[in-house]
């Protein structure tokens, strides 16, 4: 992990580089490695289409990241991966919440230590690639 969810209203379409956000959020909660690793990153998109924002302005927007966790990491390491990872997130939109109203969050979620299941071979692909360099 980190599985990430970005949620985005559908009015943003038209100015926002969806795969440039992904690829932005995942590089900044992967960074070195320390915290997420490369192999557990799941991130995606999802366009909402029917959405009620404040006063329901059509040009009210808003982007929303969940950010899913493994269990077991300190409170000061998630704390601080959180404010950087927001951040990022905060840059990236910065031009398109000067021209229009934007609601930007991000929340993190814990998996429970006993209910979390997982299966993958991506570490083994990724070091295959890694040598092949």
């Amino acid at each position: 992990m980190p599985h990430i969810w970005i949620e985005y209203s559908a009015n943003l379409r038209p100015e926002l580089n969806v795969g440039s956000l992904m690829k932005t959020i995942q590089n900044v909660a992967i960074d070195d490695g320390s915290v997420f690793p490369l192999a557990g990153a799941r991130t995606r998109a999802i366009r909402i289409d029917d959405y009620l924002i404040a006063d329901g302005h059509p040009d009210n927007a808003f982007v929303h990241v969940t950010l899913k966790i493994g269990h077991g990491r300190e409170e000061t390491v998630k704390k601080q991966a959180g404010e950087r990872i927001f951040a990022a997130l905060q840059r990236a939109l910065a031009p398109i919440m000067a021209s229009r109203p934007l609601g930007i969050t991000m929340q993190i979620e814990e998996a429970d230590p006993i209910l979390s299941y997982k299966n993958s071979n991506y570490r083994t692909y990724l070091k295959a690639r890694a040598e092949y360099k």
